[in-house]
């Protein structure tokens, strides 16, 4: 069988046109490269360090501020508690409650960069210690006593990651913090955590490793400042804080008891904001 001969000019055009595309897949690959896949997020994963490219999460904060209860806890006997900025910020009197109906005056400091606030008293509780320098991964569980709702009570949760915390209106600012998961709570507290700002993350061995700062009910999601931001708030009082270790192994199923502990020496306690 013979088949026709193409023509020359038909071959060289043929030719010409495969050199293009082959020259400008090579362009396009070069200036487009494939994205590499994502990283996964692995349980026990150590979390990696705060990035602005995390997932931001908005914060409205009212201009005016009102009289608000939240939860601080010590971390020096002689009179120092941290709790969450927004409890206190644009307070005038605010006091740490050591009984029923009792409270004792406390000396507000805000922090600008960050979402935490030191208390002053005349006189403390024992201290809680810390671990802000600790890797902490993903999965790992946090426990969070304090007063939701204005009552005793506490959550637990697992680290899902990082995310931006951007606070619009009154102390507008961007700062890292880390997203729990919500896993279980004090039997019979329904609804918002509200109170429970302030509270210590607590770590299974009773140590701080951030500050309770919010909640998003819907998506079962608990907030905590990143440690870097409790370690800034602390450097500015220029003291060192160091506590014996709590001697306490924590899990979900004793969690409540040791709650009942810390609020019970009042090294977790109840601040209220008076007046603004």
């Amino acid at each position: 069988m013979h088949f026709p001969r193409l023509p020359d000019w038909l071959i060289y055009a043929c030719v010409v046109v495969a050199l293009l595309v082959a020259a400008i897949g090579r362009q396009e690959r070069a200036d487009a490269p494939e994205p590499p896949p994502p990283a996964p997020e692995v349980e026990g994963e150590v979390l990696g360090p705060s990035s602005p490219f995390d997932p931001s999460v908005v914060v409205d904060v009212p201009d005016a501020a009102g009289p608000a209860t939240g939860t601080a806890f010590s971390v020096a006997e002689s009179g120092v508690w941290l709790t969450a900025r927004h409890v206190v910020d644009g307070c005038r009197t605010a006091a740490i409650v050591v009984g029923a109906g009792e409270g004792v005056a406390a000396r507000v400091t805000i922090d600008p960069r960050g979402e935490a606030a030191i208390l002053t008293t005349d006189g403390g509780a024992p201290a809680l210690p810390l671990a802000l320098a600790e890797n902490l991964r993903r999965g790992e569980r946090a426990y969070h006593p304090g007063f939701p709702q204005g009552e005793p009570g506490e959550a637990t949760s697992k680290l899902i990651g990082r995310e931006n915390l951007v606070v619009r209106g009154r102390g507008a600012r961007s700062e890292p913090v880390l997203v729990w998961a919500e896993t279980g709570r004090t039997e019979g507290l329904e609804g918002s955590l509200g109170g429970l700002s302030g509270a210590p993350a607590l770590d299974d061995q009773g140590r701080v490793v951030g500050v309770t700062i919010a909640e998003s009910p819907r998506r079962g999601r608990i907030y905590t400042t990143a440690p870097e931001t409790v370690q800034a708030t602390l450097a500015s009082t220029r003291r060192r804080y160091v506590a014996p270790p709590l001697n306490a192994n924590l899990t979900p199923d004793n969690y409540f008891r040791v709650a009942d502990s810390l609020r019970r020496d009042l090294r977790v306690a109840q601040v209220v904001c008076l007046t603004a």
